[in-house]
This record gives structure tokens, sequence and C-alpha cells, in this order.
């Protein structure tokens, strides 16, 4: 068996807009309209050849493997290219679970990314797509550019924009606190909270304004989010009373919030303070890429690598080490 490794870092994400409505397609899904941003906070993903497919998450979890995302990534790309994901998965976890940061998703979006590199499927292809959007909604997203607008089930590409600046954004998710994105559905049909139009955020992002976009942050859903778990509006609050904070709002449905920041140096003094608090926080910032390979080791590369550095020493004669 050939020795290879292939790393990936696999980042979160945050919805600039969020608009969740009454009427459901053919899936039953209800019609969302997603505009999401990636962030710098990633998982590491690494890949590596097995037996058979497993993976493993650090630190380890007692989650069942077989209902991980990336184990069901693996599973859907092996059944469509009718090849054997014979690969071991090992994801390094920062992106806490129960956020609404999208860290199954993004995992899951990295061993499609994986696969189709091991398999040689260019990352463009629809199908890709397909098989992403049967995982979870947000997975289509982490295979493309950021930020990006969805529409549908909020798994469908619509629009993609010109990259965000780097603008520092500060996490903060109270530990304990968790939200059932099933039951936020089912109080919103309950009690629905109209959505704003994203029209303007769409306009301002096209045209490169982020200051502008920044102001128009929306997201109907986390308002229930809000009301099932008083910790989120506890955060909100308090954040919304920080010096510096350009925008706040609920990260998807929760449990996680985030605010825009003014400079990078706001958003860690807030990520401090937030830490005093007893909650999870992480100061973090917008990036142009999701999901992206950060290197590829193998055997037969150092063994090329090793044949020039012979070749090099036969010609010049020099035996010097580099």
């Amino acid at each position: 068996m050939t020795d290879w490794s292939l790393t990936l870092s696999a980042p979160a994400k945050i919805n600039l807009y969020l608009g969740v409505h009454t009427e459901r397609d053919d899936r039953g899904y209800h019609r969302v309209d997603s505009l999401m941003a990636a962030v710098s906070l990633s998982d590491t993903v690494t890949v590596t050849p097995a037996q058979a497919l497993t993976v493993q998450t650090v630190p380890a979890s007692d989650f069942p493997m077989q209902k991980n995302t990336a184990y069901r990534a693996a599973i859907a790309m092996a059944e469509h290219y009718g090849r054997e994901a014979n690969i071991c998965v090992t994801i390094e976890k920062r992106i806490p679970l129960c956020a609404g940061l999208g860290g199954p998703s993004t995992d899951a979006a990295a061993v499609i990314v994986a696969l189709a590199e091991l398999w040689g499927i260019d990352r463009t292809d629809p199908v890709l797509d397909d098989i992403a959007r049967g995982i979870g909604a947000d997975v289509p997203f982490f295979l493309h550019a950021s930020p990006a607008f969805y529409v549908g089930g909020g798994d469908v590409l619509a629009t993609e924009y010109p990259a965000l600046p780097a603008t520092p954004v500060v996490l903060v998710k109270p530990r304990e606190a968790s939200v059932s994105t099933i039951e936020a559905y089912r109080r919103f049909d309950e009690a629905p909270v109209p959505a704003d139009e994203p029209g303007a955020i769409a306009s301002a992002l096209r045209a490169g304004d982020a200051e502008t976009a920044y102001a128009l942050i929306h997201n109907n859903l986390g308002v229930i989010s809000a009301q099932m778990e008083p910790q989120i509006q506890t955060v909100l609050d308090w954040l919304r009373k920080q010096d510096g904070t350009v925008a706040v709002d609920v990260c998807g449905s929760g449990a996680c919030s985030f605010a825009i920041c003014g400079t990078a140096a706001m958003a860690e003094r807030l990520a401090d303070a937030a830490q005093q608090n007893g909650w999870w926080s992480c100061a973090t910032e917008f990036i142009p890429n999701t999901v992206r390979i950060e290197g590829l080791i193998s055997d037969q590369f150092l063994w090329h690598t090793t044949e020039i550095f012979v070749t090099i020493v036969e010609l010049t004669g020099c035996g010097s080490v580099w």
C-alpha cells in the first residue's frame, strides 16, 4: 500500500443573512435563503490510507462513527463513483458542536474534497454539490468560495460575491447551551418570524461594500433560538453593550453568537472577557476560502525528491545536505 497523507483545513462559517420562510419545497424542507461567510476558525482533517473506512475525532467522541457526517460523505462518494473509500479520516476538532458554525458540514465537505483530489475528480463538478446536499444543507457552501448566497433549502448556490476583507469577528457560545434545529423550525412554524428581504445586503456584497453589508446582517431563526435558550439572549445582550462591535447576531440556529468588530484587538479583548464569563469564545476573521487542501505527502513524492537529489550530487559532485 502506498503511504500518503492528505491534510485539509475545514473552516467554520457564520450567516450574514438567514431568512427562513413558511413555504416548503418538494422535499418538505422550508424555503431558506442563506448568505454565509467563512471564518479562520478551522478543524484540521487528515486523510490517510486504510484497510477500511474509519473516522476518528481528536478529542475522541462516543458519537457513533457511522452517523458522523464525514463518514456519510465518504460512503456517498464511494457509492456514486463505484470506488472504495478505504481511508482513515482524523478530525482535529476546534469548531464547537451545536453552535451553528457548520462544524459537521465543513468536515463532510473536507472528505468530499479529499476523495475528489485522490480520485482525480474536478472540484467544480456539479455532482459533488449533489452529494454534499444529500449530507446536509450547509455542506455545498464549503465546496465553493466565500461569501456566497444559497437558496432552495439553503443548499443551492445562487451567487458568489467578492471576498470580504479580513474583518475581525468574535464568536461566543455558552458552554452548555444547545439548540435543536428541528425544534427551532417546529417553533418557527407555530409562530413564524418574518424575514427581512435579502436584496439590500446582497447588493452591498455585490458592490464590495462590506461596511453596508454588516449593517444589514439578519437572522430570523436566531430570534426563535434565543427564545428557546435564554443563555443565547444573554450573550447577545452582552455583545451589543460592548464598545467596538459593528454587528451582532446568532450563528445559524445557535447556540453560538458572533460580533463583527472594528479591530482585531477588540475581538481579542471580547474573547478574553467572554471566557472570563465562563463562555467558550474565539477571536477570528473572515477568509475568502472554504475547505482547502493544505498538503499532500506521499512516499512517491519523497522517492522522486531523493532521486533528484542523487542526480544533482552526481552531476555537481557536491555532497552537501540541502
